[in-house]
């Protein structure tokens, strides 16, 4: 019972967040109420807020949810904070964003570059995930130190995934796009790890 109880969430989640997404495309995020949201989704007010806190979240859902600060205090002994969090975007590259996937996310993306709004929301978002990496890395280096290698770390980050999506706006299959980001993943820790003069004779 509980995995249908599981399953029949998630159905509503995934409605809610579509008929959010249609409307989103349609009309523009300011344009449209969380009313009339619920009620494309035919779902009450409250269970749209019970899966989605605000209405900004129906869009960005998975912005700053990678866990930065938690893969840098689980990481082995042994192992850099660049090396644990370079063997995760490695990993996350590899792993290609299906066909079937594809609309839907570049639909995400293309709302959110037309608001203001959830520009900001989702730079607020990212802006916590660097915040709970710095007070991670201040532990080991204290917290100037701290501050400036997250700061250069989200900046990294925030780059490679704009790269990957305007690659993908501009027709980019995910195939393509995927080696791209991969080839990025390793420039980017490079040059974190190595500093700019990486770059010298590319």
């Amino acid at each position: 019972m509980t995995g249908l109880r599981e399953r029949k969430k998630e159905r509503t989640r995934q409605r809610i967040a579509a008929a959010a997404l249609r409307l989103f495309t349609e009309r523009g995020f300011d344009a449209v109420t969380v009313n009339e949201i619920a009620a494309a989704a035919e779902v009450a007010k409250a269970t749209l807020f019970a899966y989605f806190p605000t209405k900004e979240a129906l869009i960005l859902h998975g912005v700053g949810d990678d866990d930065l600060a938690g893969i840098v205090a689980r990481r082995p002994s042994g192992r850099t904070p660049l090396e644990a969090l370079r063997a995760h975007h490695r990993d996350l590259a590899a792993t290609q964003l299906p066909e079937s996937e594809l609309e839907e996310v570049l639909a995400r993306v293309r709302v959110i570059h037309r608001s203001p709004a959830l520009h900001e929301a989702a730079n607020g978002l990212l802006y916590q995930q660097r915040a709970a990496l710095a007070r991670v890395l201040a532990e080991e280096y204290g917290p100037a130190a701290a501050a400036l290698m997250a700061a250069q770390i989200a900046a990294s980050l925030s780059t490679l995934q704009e790269r990957y999506f305007q690659s993908l706006l501009a027709g980019a299959s995910a195939a393509t796009a995927g080696r791209a980001l991969a080839e990025n993943v390793e420039l980017a820790f490079d040059l974190l790890a190595h500093g700019l003069d990486r770059t010298e004779g590319r």
